[in-house]
């Protein structure tokens, strides 16, 4: 069934349950329970073992925790840990651990837990790739007591209490650190109670939870739905009672005006892109990324695939950071520019590419947007629609001409140090900078950072288009659900009806 089909049979559907002007009874809601939905489906559920996003969407504070925690703000405060300090150079952190927690399988969390999760993170053959630069700086860890983990650094990170809230340096046990990507088990307030492939995910109350009074609700399923209009119509059936990060933006109206539903639309640290493999030809020539880059006209982009609901980006940042720097003005749209440098390249046009796209709308319908804008300057662009878990297979291991993709990690930008990262990009002025900046004392950190981006903005790296909004549509009464997303989570403890 073709998408439009889908979308007409959704708006049929709509329109009928709210010319009925009622949900139907199986959307009568349960004060104890939730039901939300998400557009991606995790490949597993062990954020330390894969990069997706998804992941954190389900598991990040609600079953699995590290020392701090980061809140809808972007405020890091202590989690795990119960308060931490660092000497005035920044290279050595010492958290004290909060007592009597243990892991939902009984066993203890103390700093032994900690010390080796971040060893394993650290060490030779980690899978924690997504994050690896962050554990590689860690040059010793010290445990003088049971509650104290003292943490040198190679190098000065003031963002270290910030990388440490992120879901890829969550707390394992070694008990069960081996099974964490089908059976997470650790010190947060759910626990796992079913995975059904390709459907849900459910989580179940843990009384076992150290401030289990405080948790409302006894149990949370997220549905996964990548189809937008699908999206709507679970929405207005009642079969969902919210969806955090909505992608149906082309339906926020009808949803603002639907005194059932409230509406919030707040911030992200996504960075999404036009992704280019820089070790294939001829994208190996700057010439032809920067070709591409003039090639796409960022606001029709945004108008035509996110209503508007996204701010156009120049690089690998998101306006959010401290030390953005806007530059869009770097490539504006110009096909005529693009066509001179794939001419001084040598390129002979057309030149045919492969673009895959994974699920999300803002990959598939902006795809069709982006093959339009590049067939305009000579590069045609067969489009390949892939599932998520082949996206991670396949063009996330580097094998791909063009892709599409929102990066959603907050400052991941060390990524570009990694040559062998997906998109093959290897600059020792990148890699001297990244040293620079990560050296560098806290009142200088913020020129240097601007310092990177433009760096990536003059090598072309990727095609960056837009930061996208966050919209979260729920039911009204449902509360405590995150309006922006400093990074993908979904705090669940936090979640109540009223």
């Amino acid at each position: 069934m073709s998408i439009i089909r889908r979308h007409l049979i959704a708006t049929v559907a709509a329109s009928a349950l709210l010319a009925a002007g009622t949900a139907p009874a199986q959307a009568q809601t349960r004060k104890d329970s939730v039901v939300l939905g998400m557009v991606l489906e995790p490949t597993g559920l062990d954020p330390t073992t894969a990069p997706a996003a998804a992941i954190g969407e389900v598991v990040h504070y609600n079953v699995l925790e590290g020392l701090t925690k980061i809140h809808v703000d972007g405020s890091v405060t202590p989690l795990l840990a119960a308060e931490w300090s660092s000497d005035p150079d920044g290279k050595l952190y010492t958290f004290k651990l909060k007592k009597g927690i243990t892991f939902q399988d009984g066993t203890p969390f103390d700093a032994a837990t900690v010390k080796w999760t971040f060893e394993r993170a650290k060490a030779e053959g980690s899978t924690n790739k997504a994050k690896k630069a962050v554990f590689d700086n860690i040059s010793s860890i010290a445990t003088p007591d049971a509650h104290t983990v003292i943490v040198t650094l190679n190098n000065a990170d003031a963002t270290l209490p910030f990388r440490l809230g992120e879901n890829t340096a969550v707390i394992l046990s070694p008990k069960s650190a081996a099974t964490t990507a089908t059976n997470p088990v650790g010190t947060g307030p759910f626990k796992l109670d079913s995975w059904q492939k390709g459907s849900a995910v459910s989580l179940v109350k843990w009384d076992g939870y150290r401030d289990a009074a405080k948790v409302t609700l006894k149990k949370v399923t997220f549905r996964f739905i990548n189809d937008p209009a699908a999206q709507v119509a679970a929405l207005l059936a009642g079969d969902i009672d919210g969806m955090p990060r909505f992608a149906a933006f082309q339906n926020l109206k009808q949803f603002q005006g639907d005194k059932r539903f409230t509406v919030e639309i707040g911030s992200t640290a996504g960075k999404g892109q036009l992704t280019i493999n820089n070790k294939r030809k001829p994208f190996d020539d700057v010439r032809v990324r920067r070709a591409i880059a003039h090639a796409i006209d960022r606001k029709a982009f945004i108008d035509g695939v996110l209503e508007g609901l996204a701010k156009p980006i120049g690089s690998h940042a998101a306006p959010t950071d401290a030390g953005y720097v806007d530059l869009t003005g770097a490539y504006p749209y110009d096909p005529e520019k693009a066509k001179a440098l794939l001419k001084e390249a040598g390129v002979a046009t057309p030149l045919n590419v492969t673009l895959t796209l994974p699920p999300p709308q803002y990959a598939r319908k902006g795809g069709e947007v982006v093959a339009a804008m590049l067939a305009k300057v000579g590069i045609v662009a067969k489009i390949e629609n892939v599932e998520w878990a082949q996206w991670l297979s396949v063009p996330f291991k580097g094998n791909f001409d063009l892709t599409i993709i929102n990066h959603a990690e907050p400052l991941d930008y060390m990524q570009y140090t990694n040559a062998a990262y997906y998109w093959g990009y290897q600059s020792k002025t990148f890699d001297a900078l990244a040293k620079k900046h990560a050296e560098a004392p806290t009142a200088q950190r913020a020129k240097l950072y601007g310092d990177l981006q433009r760096q990536l903005s003059a090598d072309a790296v990727n095609a960056w288009i837009f930061n996208p909004a966050q919209v979260a549509v729920a039911k009204k009464g449902l509360k405590g659900l995150w309006a922006s997303s400093p990074i993908f989570a979904n705090d669940m403890a936090a979640v109540s009806w009223q």
